[in-house]
């Protein structure tokens, strides 16, 4: 069994805690890990330099939403390169960890000796769970705070105006831009259980890491369809793009709400069928 992998034998949450700790650490010294933090970081460096280097702005409307207002101050960096992101390369990366959870335990031999340490498969499917989460968090970051900083040195910084048409300072645009990254955290958390339940149904991690990530491409492929409009409001990825009311003045919860409603859903049940298929599979053979 690998050292990082270890896991003390004590009691109730001190065993919780340091599996967490154990996993957290594992999947943060991952080279894999933080290539892919550094892909998704490259996308808001490529766009500032883009647009700093153009002979002229971008026109309202043309490319991604806020594109043309990048040049009035380097913040709107964060948020472009969040709508850049969403729809395919954080997606990509949530569907890499969360896929490899389980499966990549079982494809190495390791899950059946954490499962003989005083885990228990609740607990374990908890404890993977919260790192496909924490790398959410820590991706989404990645985007803004390196859009910021981009932003920041490449263009103007100042009073931000948002989409009611009021303005904010840059320590109100810093809260929005933090509010908008909890908004994209939180709608990958759906996907992240999608990635665990896949990831209990096979040995092979590349296999539930492709299969999350077409499921990600194909729930956003029938949100485009109107013809199936019923379906949109239940497809996980039907809010990812909808954190427009956090620019506003006052700030619009609803979509936030909405958002996190339908994600904890997603994590309930595919939490549920999760348990459902590991707690009946025979990994200690």
């Amino acid at each position: 069994m690998p050292a990082d992998r270890a896991v003390t034998h004590v009691p109730g949450r001190s065993a919780g805690l340091a599996l967490l700790g154990s996993e957290l650490t594992m999947l943060f010294r991952r080279r894999r890990t933080w290539a892919m933090l550094l892909a998704l970081a490259a996308i808001p460096v490529l766009i500032a330099v883009v647009v700093r280097l153009s002979s002229s702005a971008p026109d309202p409307g043309e490319g991604p939403p806020f594109l043309d207002r990048i040049v009035q101050n380097g913040l709107f960096v964060s948020i472009t390169a969040l709508v850049v992101t969403i729809p395919l390369f954080l997606p990509l990366t949530v569907a890499v960890v969360a896929g490899d959870t389980i499966a990549g335990e079982a494809g190495l031999g390791t899950l059946r000796y954490l499962l003989l340490a005083p885990a228990g498969r609740v607990r374990l499917l908890l404890v993977k769970y919260a790192g496909a989460a924490a790398f959410c968090l820590a991706a989404t970051l990645t985007v803004v705070l390196t859009g910021a900083a981009v932003g920041a040195a490449l263009f103007p910084v100042g009073e931000v105006t948002l989409l009611s048409g009021d303005t904010v300072g840059v320590g109100g645009s810093v809260v929005r831009s933090l509010l908008v990254a909890g908004y994209v955290t939180v709608s990958l958390l759906g996907l992240s259980a999608v990635g665990l339940f896949v990831s209990t149904l096979t040995e092979v991690p590349v296999g539930a890491m492709a299969t999350t990530a077409v499921l990600a491409v194909v729930a956003q492929v029938l949100g485009s369809l109107d013809q199936l409009a019923w379906l949109h409001p239940w497809l996980f990825s039907h809010h990812w793009l909808g954190f427009a009311d956090l620019l506003r003045e006052p700030v619009v919860w609803s979509s936030f709400v909405d958002n996190a409603v339908l994600q904890g859903g997603y994590v309930l049940v595919l939490g549920a069928l999760a348990y459902g298929r590991f707690s009946t599979s025979d990994v200690l053979s």
